[in-house]
Order: C-alpha cells, then sequence, then structure tokens
C-alpha cells in the first residue's frame, strides 16, 4: 500500500519568454544535468553526423584504456584522408595525445590509431561504440566508422538527440571536459613537434563555452557540438546541417541564459516527511541532488510529491519510496527514497 504526500514549492514572478530559431535541419537546446530541452527542432530526424561522431570515439578510448598508455601508430593511418593531425608510422604518442589531436584538430589518422590500440582493430572498435550508444540510450544511431567520413559507408548515423545525451554523458568525465576545453596543445614525438590549436572557435569567441565539437562532409554538411556553462546552467546545444552553426548555438545559450535558472529542488542527505506516521521513528534519506531549469513563470507549477511504500521487513539502506517532480501535470524525474535502518540489539548483563 503506498501513501502519498505532496509538497508544493510555489512562487509568483511571470514573466514571457521570447520565441527563437535557428537555420539547422535538426537542433536541439537542452540542461545536461536534467535533461530537459529547452528548443528542439526536428531533434530525432537521423541522418549522418560527420565528425561530431568523434565524441564517441573519445568516450570508447577513455572508457576502456589509460590516458597514459604509449601507442605505436601503425600502418592503419594509410586509411585517413581529409582533416587530419598528420602522423606517421613508427612515431611514438599517448593516448591522451591522440585524443587531443582527435577532438581539437579532428584528426581521422588519430581517430584509425585510437581504434586499433583501443579496438585492437576498426572493427572491433565500432562494435564498442554501438555498445555504449546503447549503453547511453541512443535510440537512432548508428556507428560504422571511428571518423565520421560518410562518402564510402554512409557513415555514422544519429540524431540531435542522442548526440546531446552522448554530449552529456562524455561531460561527467573530467579528462573529457579537460580535453575538449583545450584552446591549444604542444607535444614533441619522437618524429615530430605538433602544435594544435582548437578548430572550435566558440571556445575563443563566447565566454561561457566549456567544449565541443566540430564537424563537416559534402553529405552531412556543417554539424556543431557546444557546451557552455553559466550561474549552475549547464547546457549542450547541437545543430546539423546548420549553415550558420556558430552564431546559432551562441543566440541558443544567451537565450536560455536570459530565460531560466537552475533550481535545486531535491537535496541528497536526510529528509523529513512530516505526514509520513509509519517510517517516523527511522531516518529516510536520498542519495543525489536534483537541479532543473526554470523560468521564473513555472516555478509556481513545480511540486515535489513523496510516495512511501509501507514494507513490513526493514533493512537498512533499503529503498521505500520515490520522490517525484512534476512540472504542472508532467512527471519530470523520480528520485528514490531510502531508509536508514538500525536494528535495536538487546544488552546484556555484563553491559
Amino acid at each position: 500500500m503506498k501513501k502519498i504526500l505532496l509538497l508544493m514549492f510555489i512562487f509568483l514572478f511571470p514573466v514571457s519568454i521570447k520565441a527563437i530559431s535557428t537555420s539547422a535541419t535538426s537542433a536541439i537546446l537542452m540542461d545536461m544535468d536534467s535533461g530537459r530541452i529547452l528548443y528542439a527542432k526536428d531533434i530525432h530526424n537521423a541522418r549522418s553526423v560527420a565528425s561530431i561522431s568523434k565524441i564517441m570515439t573519445a568516450v570508447v578510448a577513455i572508457d576502456n584504456r589509460a590516458l597514459n598508455d604509449k601507442v605505436n601508430v601503425g600502418k592503419e593511418i594509410e586509411k585517413a584522408y581529409g582533416s587530419g593531425i598528420y602522423i606517421k608510422q613508427g612515431e611514438k604518442l599517448t593516448l591522451q595525445d591522440l585524443l587531443y589531436g582527435l577532438m581539437l584538430r579532428s584528426g581521422n589518422d588519430a581517430a584509425l590509431a585510437i581504434a586499433n590500440y583501443v579496438g585492437k582493430n576498426t572493427e572491433d572498435f565500432v562494435k564498442k561504440m554501438n555498445e555504449k550508444a546503447t549503453e547511453i540510450g541512443m535510440k537512432n544511431s548508428l556507428f560504422r566508422n571511428p571518423h565520421g567520413l560518410d562518402q564510402e559507408d554512409g557513415g555514422n548515423i544519429s540524431t540531435a538527440y542522442d548526440m546531446a545525451k552522448l554530449t552529456s554523458y562524455a561531460m561527467k568525465n573530467k579528462k573529457y571536459r579537460q580535453i575538449v576545453s583545450t584552446k591549444k596543445y604542444t607535444l614533441t614525438t619522437n618524429k615530430n613537434t605538433y602544435v594544435w590549436n582548437n578548430k572550435h572557435k566558440l571556445l575563443s569567441r563566447y565566454e561561457y563555452t566549456t567544449g565541443g565539437k566540430t564537424g563537416f562532409t559534402e553529405i552531412a554538411r556543417r554539424t556543431l557540438v557546444t557546451t557552455a556553462s553559466k550561474d549552475h546552467l549547464n547546457l549542450v546545444v547541437v545543430t546539423l546541417n546548420d549553415g550558420n552553426d556558430f552564431s546559432d548555438h551562441e543566440n541558443l545559450f544567451e537565450y536560455a541564459f536570459s530565460n531560466y535558472k537552475s533550481y535545486q529542488i531535491l537535496k541528497k542527505g536526510n529528509i523529513k516527511i512530516k505526514e509520513d506516521n509509519y517510517y517516523k521513528k527511522y531516518q529516510l534519506y536520498i542519495k543525489n541532488d536534483y537541479f532543473y531549469p526554470l523560468s521564473e513563470e513555472e516555478k509556481s507549477s513545480i511540486k515535489v510529491q513523496y510516495e512511501l511504500t509501507k514494507l513490513r521487513k526493514l533493512k537498512n539502506n533499503k529503498k521505500v519510496g520515490v520522490a517525484k517532480i512534476y512540472l504542472a501535470d508532467q512527471l519530470v524525474h523520480e528520485e528514490g527514497i531510502y531508509l536508514q535502518y538500525q536494528s535495536k540489539k538487546s544488552k546484556g548483563w555484563f553491559s
């Protein structure tokens, strides 16, 4: 039997939000912490995504190998064409060096070297890419190669929504965030000295930018991923086939930062539910903070509903309910409620 308890957060400061548009075929503006979509245009339209698919290449590499691993570049790079970092067979770099070349300069040769090292061969590496896509929940994506070129095999197919989910996953990793936020990277190998400047213009042009990835092929046209943060609001924008992409991204971020703020709806740790009598002798807690972006006028529509299940057998750290967050009548998040239970042991005569 469930007991439902309601807690309302009510504020009254209504304002209007201006509409915004882009020139992209597909576009999305998403809050990376909550997954809330603040702008959408054909976000589930599957098409070639070009080099922004290298985000997945980086994710698979970071998840599967140590970044200080030494990589001896082999003949696999002979198949590379298009953008590159122009490494040579027999050159020795760390996996981290290759990731900088991959993400800052969009090196297709770096992508093949990474795939050969991490997956032993390109085919097995691509298999890992698709497994990771399934794990993340990218339901409309198919990866065929580690670089995003699409002239030979049709390239990597994804959507604006799936790429936003992938980027949100990637940005949880400290090393990934460090790489994509780097404007300039310099290294010396056994064969050459390199200076790589990041191709993503917004890192220098827009002060709140924290990373991203550029992409282009004749089939996909211009694709772009950008992340930006301000006042605890962490956003990602993805555009596919957008000839005005850098300006569109900047405008979308400004729209979000001007109209939304990130509010802490739940705070991890112990909670008190006054109307609850069943667990009042014990401590209830939640495991995670939860933040959600809201406009001023939406703050009067947010509510938290607690649902507790009356369990007969109590156990420490047992889930006993959920906290449900609603925006108006729409359920936007569920967070588990857990029991801190300590059984009372009888004291012996010596005690």
